[in-house]
């Protein structure tokens, strides 16, 4: 082979850099608890050494790593956007107003299942479920963490919530995307992921209902929230004008203005709230906005407020979204060098020769979304390749494009939270403070999309296609008429 000739692997050769790379992540990160980075890094370096052996060029990973990255580069914006917003909200009072009043009116056996409605609502109203687990997610962790009860059920019933309304809303980029990728109604789209998300949410509720019936509260629960309460009113004017800058996030998402923006915004107002009603110096602001809000910062005795109530508080900025880019970089390598490779594409290619059924088709596209996500930890990359592998797979099989763009929502935007090695996995950890392998088991949600996907497919010759819509040429036109209009 000379060094300019561009050679595929075979399927047998390619099983072996994918099979290595699944054993790098399920026990390098899954089972030794090693950083996703290096582990990223590892894998990366693995499939470039793959490409190169095959006749590609060193120079070609990192001119697609480039591409990537600036496709990625407003969701990068929006992470450092997030650590501001909270850096801000929190100095200004606005979330420990929704902490105060939460620890006062919700009892805790009903905590799980709020955390996951008010999430919702939120992710819903803001098509955001970084914007939703940033803020109001923020506020429920502290709430649960104050009343000594389960951080990893809390964070999943947030990510649960919060990936409902980025499933579901209108406003979010992943559902507008995911249809036009498939080729499918942005509206018909959504009525059709009702069929996955109304029986995912009410297993949802019923789980966080029972497991909140299992909390006992104790006079030292009781003792932490009084404490909790005293602090925050020493620290801060529970004002209602602090919740400006929460009304300002909702407002400007419904409006459909820029995020960017509407957060730059939300924080710029947070920070004046801060200015005006609590006790805070301009330098101090800046600070908060940067480095992350310090109880220090606001004119408070030393001793009145306890290190529980600093830890609790004490968060969000800048400097606190750092890991999380880096991490983008490294997920970047790994997903540029593994395209190159062409490995997971020639064993795509093979699979879907083998798809005879409908629940096979599903099934496959399913597994792909889940996979390819996991490895590129780009939701937009990922559509457009399930869309060029399956969609003519999808035609043959008489299945309207919206089962396609349902299966990539399932698959792929509301998995990405679960594993540490995706951009919005580590956003998810490094935001609610757990890890991923703590609340997977808790994001309800989120794993019961693909189970509904696959059984509506695979139970379809029982249930006269209950759940799947059949290629109807009178509706694809209508649809079509209206895309182009």
């Amino acid at each position: 082979m000379t060094t300019n000739e561009v050679k595929r692997p075979t399927v047998a050769v390619a099983l072996v850099p994918i099979t290595l790379a699944l054993l790098i992540f399920i026990v390098g990160i899954g089972v030794l608890q090693f950083q996703a980075e290096l582990m990223l890094i590892f894998a990366g370096v693995l499939f470039a050494i793959f490409a190169v052996l095959y006749g590609h060029k060193w120079e070609t990973i990192i001119t697609v790593m480039g591409e990537k990255i600036k496709t990625a580069l407003p969701a990068i914006l929006i992470l450092f956007s997030i650590g501001l917003l909270i850096g801000t909200w929190m100095i200004s009072g606005t979330i420990p107003f929704f902490v105060y009043y939460g620890l006062e009116i919700i009892n805790p056996a009903h905590l799980y299942v709020l955390a996951f409605v008010v999430s919702a609502i939120v992710s819903t109203c803001t098509g955001t479920s970084w914007g939703a687990a940033g803020t109001i997610g923020v506020a429920l962790m502290s709430i649960a963490q104050t009343m000594d009860l389960s951080m990893a059920i809390t964070a999943g019933a947030v990510v649960s919530g919060a990936y409902f309304g980025d499933k579901l809303s209108p406003l979010s980029d992943t559902t507008n995307m995911s249809s036009l990728a498939a080729g499918s109604n942005l509206y018909e789209h959504i009525k059709h992921m009702l069929y996955t998300s109304i029986p995912s949410s009410i297993i949802a509720i019923i789980v966080f209902y029972f497991a909140g019936l299992q909390i006992d509260a104790n006079p030292g629960q009781l003792s932490s929230v009084d404490e909790m309460l005293s602090g925050i009113r020493e620290l801060f004017s529970l004002n209602p004008l602090v919740l400006l800058p929460a009304v300002i996030v909702v407002a400007g998402s419904l409006m459909k203005k820029n995020p960017l923006i509407v957060l730059f915004c939300s924080a710029v107002t947070a920070m004046l709230t801060a200015l005006l009603l609590q006790s805070a110096t301009v330098p101090n602001l800046f600070t908060a906005a940067v480095e992350g809000f310090n109880t220090e910062m606001l004119d408070v005795a030393p001793g009145l407020i306890s290190e529980d109530i600093q830890e609790l508080l004490n968060r969000g900025g800048l400097y606190s979204m750092y890991n999380a880019t880096f991490f983008v970089f490294c997920a970047f390598f790994f997903a540029s060098a593994l395209e190159v490779s062409q490995a997971l594409n020639v064993i795509l290619e093979k699979v879907i020769t083998y798809l005879r059924s409908i629940g096979s088709v599903i099934f496959a596209s399913l597994l792909t979304g889940f996979a390819v996500i996991n490895c590129t930890s780009n939701a937009l990359v990922t559509y457009f390749l399930i869309k060029d592998i399956y969609g003519d797979v999808y035609k043959k099989r008489n299945l309207h494009p919206a089962n396609l763009s349902r299966s990539m929502e399932d698959s792929v935007t509301i998995t990405e939270a679960l594993m540490p090695w995706t951009v919005s996995g580590v956003f998810m950890a490094t935001t609610l403070g757990v890890g991923n392998f703590e609340f997977m088991p808790w994001a309800i949600f989120n794993l019961g999309g693909i189970v509904f996907s696959a059984l509506y497919g695979f139970l379809a010759p029982y249930t006269n296609g209950f759940g799947i819509r059949k290629l109807d040429e009178g509706a694809s036109k209508d649809e079509s008429s209206q895309r182009a209009g």
